[in-house]
């Protein structure tokens, strides 16, 4: 007997936000927030460190939410993938550039974050590449015969989390401890605010490993495919003068 098929799933938005615009799905301008929170916050950044953390943290509680609206709302989509990434990469990416100037006294520092800058978008544009010339649907499928460890860094929604949320975690501790006491209450914070850093460390220095990674197996993919390309294009030379 043939299966019955399936009837037509509710549209769970409401009638007045349904569009075929990519550009309004939901997720999408959840991003678009993202980006103006980042953006303002980055103009707070040298002179108030508290409304740049707030704002900050903002943007990045939403970057947990419009993955919940992509999914809640099937309005997954390759721009708002990409969208996601570029927004992350950029809003860490000005975090460590006010990072390596804010301890003048501690050069090592500045080389320091300066190579997690980089490693972070060499790794993810990368990964990206190599995805793309897969064919994969997503930068996030991963499967376990290319890396356990990506494997389970994509799609258990709870590692991701974790490991994404304690890395910006501790660079946001590091940027308020960038700053002197101007005040009896920041002081009163000092205490909890390297707690904070003390424990996300671990979890940091684990995300640049995975950003290492990801790297070294988005180069070895792409080699491969170049080796492939350079097979198939012997063969057919042969063939051509046979």
């Amino acid at each position: 007997m043939a299966p019955r098929p399936r009837p037509p799933q509710p549209n769970p938005l409401p009638k007045f936000l349904r569009t075929s615009n990519v550009y309004l799905f939901i997720p999408n301008i959840i991003g678009y927030a993202r980006i103006i929170l980042a953006s303002i916050s980055l103009i707070y950044m040298p002179i108030h460190p508290l409304t740049c953390t707030i704002l900050y943290g903002v943007s990045c509680i939403l970057d947990a939410l419009d993955g919940y609206a992509a999914r809640k709302f099937s309005q997954s989509t390759k721009f708002g993938a990409v969208l996601d990434m570029v927004t992350d990469r950029c809003t860490t990416s000005c975090l460590l550039m006010f990072l390596s100037a804010a301890y003048p006294d501690q050069p090592s520092l500045k080389i320091l974050f300066q190579f997690l800058l980089s490693l972070d978008l060499a790794s993810h544009y990368m990964h990206m590449s190599a995805m793309m010339e897969k064919g994969a649907g997503s930068h996030k499928s991963v499967n376990k015969d290319q890396s356990k460890l990506l494997n389970l860094y994509y799609t258990n929604k709870a590692v991701l989390f974790t490991f994404c949320a304690f890395n910006e975690l501790h660079f946001v501790s590091l940027y308020l401890l960038s700053f002197p006491s101007p005040s009896a209450a920041r002081d009163a914070l000092l205490p909890f605010i390297y707690t904070v850093a003390y424990l996300t460390f671990p979890v940091c220095a684990g995300k640049q490993i995975i950003n290492f990674v990801q790297m070294a197996r988005a180069a070895e993919t792409l080699v491969n495919i170049d080796k492939e390309n350079i097979r198939q294009a012997s063969l057919l030379n042969g063939a051509k003068t046979e």
